[in-house]
């Protein structure tokens, strides 16, 4: 029997990604129309911040969140937390084998991350 993989395992940077994403399509159209998209980070002076989340064990999770401080155009510092906090637990998902075998897998579930800005 070879190693079953589920069809849909969303890694924390899509999934952080995708949070992203619905939420700047939510929140700024209530920004009055201002242009706040970009596809780069300002170097000369900003801060970006990732959050993950990462499966310890069967009943702990870490969330890693992660601040690079932007300065003149280098990395001035990074900041990361670690915070554990509880699992919660297994879902089951459809997935296949090896063989291209549809199967029924057990997989961690995953939080959701909802980011608020102001």
């Amino acid at each position: 029997m070879g190693i079953i993989k589920p069809l849909m395992t969303p890694k924390p940077v899509v999934l952080l990604a995708l949070t992203f994403f619905t939420t700047c399509a939510i929140a700024l159209p209530s920004c009055g129309g201002k242009e706040d998209l970009t596809n780069t980070v300002d170097r000369s002076g900003s801060i970006e911040s990732s959050i993950t989340v990462e499966h310890a064990d069967s009943t702990h999770d870490v969330v890693l969140t992660t601040h690079k401080i932007w300065a003149n155009g280098q990395v001035y510092t990074t900041i990361v937390h670690r915070d554990t906090v509880p699992g919660l637990g297994l879902i089951s998902t459809e997935g296949t084998d090896s063989s291209g075998n549809a199967r029924t897998v057990v997989v961690p579930k995953d939080y959701q991350i909802f980011i608020t800005m102001k």
